[in-house]
């Protein structure tokens, strides 16, 4: 069985500028970055501005499981599956961070013949964007600390320094360092952090940012610190955001590569959804409703983290109204969730499956809440039986969900045929759209209710510091900000070994801060990090370059 790397180092590419014809963009439109990928340029999304909008289809999953869900290849592959159907789709997907790459899950793009390509460019240093973004955060981090050494004109107070540097890297011992070190000339001695790029408020900033005036009105925005006063400070007051501005005016553009099959892919940011808000740009997505009759969009993770913040954070921010979601699960998944080790996932067992079934049972509960119509796919393995299959889709069309099997791993397009059709005909039914909850809310109301609603929790206990922190944020005006939960992904809950379907456990808050400038405030649940460390046995150990320059052991 061929690797992902190697069907995707097979594929024969059209060159960028000939898939860029496919949706009308002549070649000066593009910003060439070698022959397969390129940024769409500000010209170009200038002149679609007034184009009518395409259907948006969410593609989101359950909760992860080891066993895999392959919600980026059902994304891609129902892309492809709309192109042979004649149908003009765009997917509009994120950027894979390194951290991943290098870590436990890998790449980002796709698997199969569901990818998009060229695949190591994906994976590694792409467009240069997550670079970008790495410079930018740093560049003020770095102004900040000069700012203290050369008189603190603004009174900063030391203590309460809330921007973190950060690395596109899972390097767990940056986590909590101190800075200042050495003579008088090295700078003031203080605690300092790292988070990983895709957790930075200019990743989220970037990716919610609708053109370079808006960018720059939301890094001026950026709590920095507070000073002596209990005042925010911003990047604004540090004079940052021109240069900040500067080192972004490339990566703001959305870029444009292409999946096995040739459907144009606008891929563009990427921030991780159990620490950020899990979608890929305004810019990109808008740019595709604008460019084809059916944007295919996917949210990170599992649906309580992903969909809800594409819900309830992108689509409120941006004014976006989805038409349909496809719901990703797996057999193997499933019966994950009802307990069966992970080496005895290929054997039938229906019992298991009715006791796990419960977790995707939630996930459509959750995404019928938003008023959208789902279509549930099933992304299919070999070891798959009929009896399992057929268990899964009467549980679906008994919960009043359009259902369809998924080969797109193994067949492409071909085998997406069936998910397509049963989209098209959500796509036919009225989305009736609504968010989950109100902008005037308090903050704890708004917790309460996505834990409550979302989750299944019983109850919240929120810190007394992290209580502290939202009366404060609300005091200085944040309180009608949508909140981004930070939580793992692996549950409902904020334990990551509490599979199925928790009910009435209780939801354990940390920590608030705002992200002034991407306009939402954080909350940390359990024990969720913002800088992941890598495993004992690191992706990064297969991964080589042979004389040739051809890089294998990327997934």
């Amino acid at each position: 069985m061929k690797t992902d790397i190697q069907i995707a180092q097979e594929a024969v590419l059209e060159p960028i500028t000939e898939v860029a014809a496919g949706l009308g963009i002549a070649p000066e439109e593009l910003e060439l970055y070698g022959k397969y990928k390129a940024k769409l340029s500000d010209e170009y999304i200038e002149k679609i501005r007034s184009n009518p909008d395409g259907k948006l289809i969410l593609v989101t999953a359950i909760n992860p499981t080891p066993a895999g869900e392959g919600k980026t290849t059902t994304s891609v592959g129902l892309g492809e599956a709309f192109g042979r159907l004649g149908k003009k789709a765009v997917i509009a997907l994120r950027e894979p961070s390194l951290g991943p790459c290098f870590g436990i899950k890998g790449g980002a793009a796709g698997g199969g013949y569901a990818q998009v390509v060229p695949m190591e460019d994906l994976n590694l240093h792409f467009t240069g964007d997550f670079h970008a973004i790495t410079s930018a955060n740093n560049l003020l981090a770095a102004l900040l600390d000069n700012h203290i050494q050369q008189g603190n004109e603004l009174r900063i107070d030391p203590r309460q320094i809330v921007w973190k540097r950060c690395e596109d890297m899972n390097d767990r011992a940056l986590r909590n360092i101190v800075i200042g070190l050495g003579g008088r000339t090295d700078g003031f001695v203080r605690e300092d952090h790292f988070v990983i790029t895709v957790a930075s408020e200019i990743m989220a900033i970037l990716c919610l940012a609708s053109d370079m005036r808006d960018l720059k009105e939301r890094l001026s925005r950026i709590v920095v610190a507070y000073n002596l006063s209990g005042e925010p400070v911003t990047a604004g007051d540090l004079k940052a955001v021109g240069a900040m501005a500067a080192l972004l005016k490339d990566a703001i553009k959305p870029n444009l590569i292409q999946t096995l099959e040739h459907t144009p892919a606008f891929v563009h940011g990427g921030p991780f959804a159990n620490i950020a808000h899990g979608c890929n740009s305004v810019r990109a997505t808008r740019a595709a409703l604008k460019a084809a009759d059916y944007c295919i969009t996917e949210a990170g993770f599992g649906a309580d983290l992903g969909a809800e913040k594409f819900f309830d954070i992108k689509c409120r921010i941006a004014g976006l109204k989805p038409d349909a979601a496809v719901l990703v699960a797996t057999v193997r998944a499933l019966k994950y969730n009802g307990g069966v080790a992970r080496e005895d996932l290929g054997t039938e067992d229906l019992e298991a499956l009715r006791r796990g079934i419960v977790n995707l049972e939630k996930h459509i509960e959750n995404l019928q809440k938003y008023g959208v119509p789902v279509v549930v796919t099933l992304n299919s393995f070999v070891t798959d039986t009929e009896a399992e299959v057929a268990f899964v889709r009467r549980f679906c069309e008994e919960r009043g969900c359009e259902f369809a099997l998924s080969e797109v791993w193994e067949k492409g397009g071909e085998g997406g045929i069936a998910l397509a059709e049963k989209v098209l005909e959500a796509l036919g039914k009225e989305s009736r759209f609504r968010l989950l909850y109100e902008d005037d809310l308090s903050l704890q109301e708004k917790i309460e209710t996505i834990a409550r609603e979302i989750y299944g929790a019983g109850s919240v206990n929120i810190a007394p510091a992290a209580a502290k922190q939202l009366k404060k944020l609300e005091q200085l005006g944040f309180g009608r900000l949508p909140v981004c939960m930070a939580k793992n992904q692996y549950s409902l809950s904020d334990d990551p070994t509490r599979l199925g379907r928790p009910e009435g456990f209780e939801l354990n808050v940390r920590e608030a801060y705002v992200s002034a400038g991407a306009g939402f405030v954080v909350v940390l649940t359990g024990a969720v990090m913002t800088m992941p460390g890598l495993p004992k046995e690191p992706a990064a150990y297969r991964i080589d370059v042979n004389d040739n320059g051809v890089i294998t052991g990327l997934f």
